[in-house]
């Protein structure tokens, strides 16, 4: 047992050994205060990033705000504060503050006057995405620190921190509460805010927790019980920044859970015949969600009704409201883009069916059979013509008739059979044939 034992310990100190390749502890400290301070050449690669992922959010552009946090420096100041907290170097964490703080608000001012001056005022999906931060971003934002410090920590340094910053996403945020400012939306301006300080709590603390980890020297301090007060300090900044995620996670779940168990209801138990599902709407709400639906064609009973209503137990919806406008209460409501699409969507529905029936019966003989001069061009440039057509065979041993795609083609000079046998099965995949004969001639 004790052999299994030094075995599995040797395994994972082999494995997964941080102190193996790391830099020199001097380098890495030297390397990660040279980037805190904002000045000069970073304090205007700040700010000409921070208007490309403005003008990313604003054209609702993914490729250009990955571009934008590429760009960033802020992950500099962060890193210095959590290695600052780690070393017990007080004045590497109040430098960090500062120049994180003078940042910050730089940020918020440029994406504030971009957003101000824009033409494009609509809040995108990019956009929205970061006003609503969950639990999901505290662990993107702490495995995303993690990933950094340790390759911060490296001799040879990998593409690691562009992932982090990527990942952890510092830009857009501060972006968003730019433009929560610039149109006066509060809660743009909070939930962005939010999660922009989740992700530099997290970074700092995962930095912090490297940094304790592979032991890097720490100044003394005078005092011991200081430094027990700054440790829980620490500790409960990251419970208060954490907390409300915790929340917020639980209520996107909740409120995914309940628009998956109403679309399958509507899916489900609206399924008539004579009428129609014109729009759906689902608001979910803690005290009580509601389905909203418009109705055309046949108007449902009363009955119908009372039944529909007693279902919605059995898809966990108990206590949500059922709002059905049909008939007169409906006309009003009616959206005629709404009853085009759903139309299109029965059309667009019935041709996809139409399509994979297999070419059996007499029906078959009515489908119309596509062009293939232009393939058959390219593919065979020896081919000099060729007829297809639906074809009834009747047996002569029995009443029943089957239907076959026949096609008859002509070559400039003989067609070997294995040619013969893949422009057979080409054609019959092509045409989604059930059977086809080829003559060649």
């Amino acid at each position: 047992m004790n052999d299994i034992y030094t075995s599995i310990k040797n395994f994972i100190s082999y494995r997964f050994n941080l102190h193996e390749d790391s830099e020199e502890q001097a380098e890495t400290v030297e390397s990660i205060k040279k980037n805190v301070e904002f000045r000069g050449a970073n304090l205007w690669t700040l700010i000409f990033a921070i208007f490309v992922a403005c003008i990313g959010l604003n054209v609702n552009s993914t490729a250009v705000i990955i571009g934008a946090m590429l760009i960033s420096p802020l992950m500099g100041p962060i890193m210095g504060i959590g290695l600052g907290i780690g070393t017990n170097d007080f004045e590497l964490v109040k430098k960090g503050l500062r120049n994180l703080t003078i940042a910050t608000i730089i940020s918020i001012i440029a994406s504030s006057l971009y957003f101000t001056l824009t033409p494009l005022h609509e809040a995108q999906s990019e956009l929205l995405a970061r006003t609503s931060p969950s639990l999901w971003d505290v662990f993107i934002a702490a495995l995303g620190g993690l990933a950094g410090i340790v390759a911060a920590t490296r001799k040879e340094k990998s593409n690691v921190i562009p992932g982090v910053a990527i990942a952890t996403a510092l830009m857009p945020p501060l972006c968003t509460a730019g433009f929560g400012i610039a149109t006066g939306n509060l809660y743009f301006f909070l939930g962005a805010i939010y999660l922009y300080f989740i992700n530099s709590v997290f970074i700092c603390v995962a930095t912090f927790l490297i940094v304790r980890y592979l032991k890097f020297h720490k100044k003394d301090f005078g005092d011991k019980a200081y430094e027990k007060k700054v440790s829980r300090y620490i500790l409960m900044i990251v419970l208060i920044t954490a907390a409300p995620s915790v929340y917020l996670a639980y209520r996107i779940v909740d409120k995914s859970i309940f628009e998956n168990n109403a679309a399958k209801f509507v899916h489900q138990e609206l399924n008539y015949k004579d009428t129609q599902v014109i729009s759906k709407s689902f608001k979910y709400n803690r005290k009580g969600s509601e389905i909203d639906l418009l109705l055309l064609g046949k108007e449902l009973s009363a009955g119908q009704l009372d039944s529909l209503n007693n279902q919605l137990k059995g898809y966990q919806l108990k206590g949500t409201k059922l709002i059905i406008r049909q008939g007169l209460n409906a006309k009003n409501e009616i959206d005629l883009s709404q009853i085009k699409a759903s139309i299109l969507e029965d059309v667009f529905k019935s041709n996809a069916e139409t399509a994979v029936k297999p070419n059996t019966g007499s029906a078959a003989l009515d489908l119309p059979l596509p062009d293939l001069r232009s393939e058959l061009k390219v593919l065979y440039p020896d081919l000099k013509a060729y007829s297809i057509s639906n074809t009834v065979f009747n047996r002569t041993d029995s009443n029943r008739a089957d239907t076959m795609t026949m096609v008859v083609a002509t070559f400039a000079k003989p067609v070997p059979a294995a040619d013969q046998n893949r422009l057979r099965l080409w054609l019959k995949n092509r045409v989604k044939a059930d059977s086809l004969k080829l003559i060649i001639q």
